[in-house]
């Protein structure tokens, strides 16, 4: 099986910072796909950003220009730097990992934005 861990979530002002991490372990293949989605009540799923291990990058257009994904393959994980963060932003964020045997969730990260 594979791990996923969180961590970096917490209450922002809008037009503040946080940068979430994600930390792989287990089974992990060198050819994956990680990324975050992220879940507010009453909306549905949305996929945030994902990154490929080879670092191509796609993105949702709610957050072009302000998230950036990044990984670290020697260490299996991946980052969510997150600016000029909106009070829509509010959610709860699962880190993914789509591999040769399964896809695989975290436990979720809170990020609140709000004044």
């Amino acid at each position: 099986q594979v791990q996923l861990v969180e961590s970096g979530g917490g209450l922002v002002q809008p037009g503040g910072s946080l940068r979430l991490s994600c930390a792989a372990s287990g089974s992990i293949f060198s050819i994956n796909i990680m990324g975050w989605y992220r879940l507010a009540p009453g909306k549905q799923r949305e996929l945030v950003a994902a990154i490929t291990n080879g670092g191509t990058t796609n993105y949702a257009d709610s957050v072009k220009g302000r998230f950036t994904i990044s990984r670290d393959n020697a260490k299996n994980t991946i980052y969510l730097q997150m600016n000029s963060l909106k009070p829509e932003d509010t959610a709860v964020y699962y880190c993914n990992l789509w591999g040769a045997h399964g896809h695989y969730w975290g436990q979720g990260t809170q990020v609140t934005v709000s004044s």
